[in-house]
């Protein structure tokens, strides 16, 4: 009966140390999902939204820190969060160059859209 205890939580453990190696792997955000971090976006709703908005101090905080990893930025103006909040890709990355970044990494390539 130990031996089926054991090799249970051996398999919890086992489990529990697998998916977090899988989930680290797979996010662009490292330990954070796409999602998670797009909830951190939302001082930039409307300039997400509308081109001709301004957009926050708040905002540009939050995609400066957000776009210092290129790839988590991208993946989060693509994530379902985003989406379902009426974000609209083709304007939300425009926000790092309407924000002034000097060091936004222009060219660079997000789905079908490239950050100006």
């Amino acid at each position: 009966m130990k031996l089926i205890y054991f090799v249970g939580l051996l398999l919890v453990i086992v489990s529990a140390f697998g998916i977090e190696s899988a989930y680290g792997a797979t996010s662009a955000c490292g330990k954070s999902t796409p999602d998670n971090e797009a909830m951190k976006l939302a001082p930039c709703a409307v300039a997400a939204q509308d081109e001709n908005a301004a957009v926050s101090d708040s905002c540009c905080q939050q995609v400066k820190k957000i776009g210092q990893n290129p790839s988590c930025l991208c993946a989060v103006l693509l994530s379902d969060t985003a989406k379902s909040s009426g974000i609209k890709p083709e304007i939300a990355i425009t926000i790092p160059k309407r924000c002034n970044f000097a060091n936004r990494p222009v060219g660079y390539k997000c789905g079908p859209y490239t950050l100006p």
